[in-house]
Formats: C-alpha cells, sequence, structure tokens
C-alpha cells in the first residue's frame, strides 16, 4: 500500500489541436464531458452527459500539452473548454494549477455556471474552488447566455445565480477577460437586449477586459440532435444574417468597455 493520492480523474469529451478560436495563439483545446445547462441553440448536446466521454487524468493532459509546446510559441497554450469545464470543479482546478505549474498559459472558457454538492455549497467550498480556479486562470472566456435572471432561465433553463457568483468573484480578482454572447433572431438580437449586456457589464469595472464578442446562431448542430433522439427547440429560427451581426458588434465596439 502506498501514502499516494490516487490522481484524480475527469471525463473528457475530446480535443481540438492547434485551435486558433478560443483565446490567443495556437491552442490545444480540452473539451471537458458535461454541462448543467440546456441552452436553446447548444450545438454539442452530446457533451451534456456528466457520465459520457471517457476518464482522462491530469498527467494525460499535461504529457499532451507538453508534446505541443513547441506550436504555442510566446502566446498559445492550453484553454479547457466543454460541455462546461466548472461541472467537473476540482479536476478543472487541477489540471489548470498543474499547467501553470509547467510554465503553460491557460484559458477557462465558461459560462460560468458550476456543478458542486450542496454540503460544498453550505460550507463555502464553491466559492474558494471557484476563486482557486480563477488563480490559475490567466485569460476567461465568459459565455453570458443572457444577462437578465428572466433572460437566463429561459435560455437555459437554470438561475442566472452561477453566473453572478463567477462574475462577481472574477471581479474582485480583476480577472482579465473575455465576452461572448450568441445572438439568436428574435430572441436578443435588439438594441434593448445589449443596452441589457452593456448595463450588466457595467457594474463589473474591476474586470479586465481585452473583448466583447458576438457570435452569430448557426444550425450546424440540428443533426446531433437527431442522432440523440432529441427535439431542436430552435428548429423554425434560421442562422443570424452576417449584416445584422456586424452592425450588433458595431455597436458593441463603441461601448468603450474594453482595455488594450
Amino acid at each position: 500500500m502506498t501514502d499516494q493520492a490516487a490522481p484524480i480523474t475527469g471525463r473528457l469529451h475530446s480535443y481540438e489541436t492547434l485551435g486558433t478560436l478560443d483565446g490567443p495563439g495556437l491552442r490545444l483545446v480540452v473539451f471537458l464531458q458535461g454541462c448543467p445547462l440546456r441552452c436553446l441553440y447548444c450545438h454539442n448536446p452530446d457533451t451534456w452527459d456528466l457520465v459520457g466521454g471517457r476518464p482522462i487524468t491530469v498527467a494525460e493532459i499535461i504529457a499532451k500539452a507538453q508534446r505541443m509546446r513547441p506550436y504555442f510559441g510566446t502566446t498559445g497554450g492550453v484553454t479547457l473548454s466543454g460541455g462546461e469545464p466548472l461541472a467537473q470543479p476540482h479536476f478543472t482546478l487541477a489540471l489548470l494549477q498543474a499547467l501553470k505549474r509547467e510554465g503553460i498559459h491557460t484559458v477557462l472558457d465558461t459560462s460560468g455556471t458550476a456543478i458542486f454538492t450542496a454540503s460544498e455549497r453550505a460550507q463555502d467550498q464553491d466559492s474558494a474552488t471557484i476563486q482557486a480556479i480563477l488563480d490559475a486562470t490567466d485569460l476567461v472566456l465568459l459565455d453570458i447566455k443572457a444577462p437578465t435572471a428572466t433572460g437566463f432561465q429561459a435560455l437555459t433553463g437554470r438561475s442566472i445565480a452561477g453566473l453572478e457568483q463567477f462574475i462577481e468573484l472574477a471581479h474582485a480578482n480583476g480577472q482579465a477577460i473575455w465576452i461572448r454572447q450568441v445572438i439568436v433572431p428574435g430572441m436578443n438580437d435588439n438594441q434593448s437586449d445589449l443596452k441589457a449586456l452593456r448595463d450588466f457589464l457595467q457594474r463589473f469595472p474591476r474586470l479586465q477586459i481585452g473583448k466583447i464578442e458576438l457570435l452569430p446562431y448557426h444550425t450546424l448542430g440540428v443533426s446531433k440532435y437527431k442522432q440523440l433522439g432529441i427535439p431542436y427547440p430552435l428548429a423554425e429560427i434560421g442562422a443570424l444574417p452576417a449584416e445584422k451581426l456586424a452592425e450588433l458588434q458595431q455597436e458593441v465596439d463603441s461601448w468603450s468597455m474594453t482595455v488594450k
């Protein structure tokens, strides 16, 4: 018998090597399995199941990152995505801390909604774990599903409380962050919706916002719903026109809320 603790095991959905869309530079993107949200426009329903995917250890991911390190250069690194990486908060923390020890740039791509037990929440272990995750994260990509309680509940089926807790801790940290929001035709594609997003972000002036990116709703994930036998909730909504996205992004760019 040994006194050495067993390695923390997580569940992996997939990898993307040499990703360019999820943080600066070339990146290894680690898609962790599991998500507590049920976003109406989700294009990866195969990531929802918390026991799906395959088992993975921190050591396995570190070894893969080390093999890719020559491609990272001075700006690349590893991005944790999902699913929702905060659905596996303890594994996510262990992995981020290990990456930091190796000197590898870390990005957390998250909705800010974590899964903890009732006991952990009662003892404030949830806040402590999220704080430690933020401390080990160089850049947060925060996907704001909706900036209001009613909008968040309608879009995701969950309370906005998790996002509020996460962004308040990130604000206290003065976290480097990129803001993202998916724009869905007829749901959040008008000026009042943009104002709600702006009002929400203005509550957190200590965030070091590097970008605010509006992402277009698309229908590329519909085939996955058919494969899984799940009705697609936005079947009647078409993709967002590029000119509409450009118009809204121009408005966002005029806010002067980002740091240089």
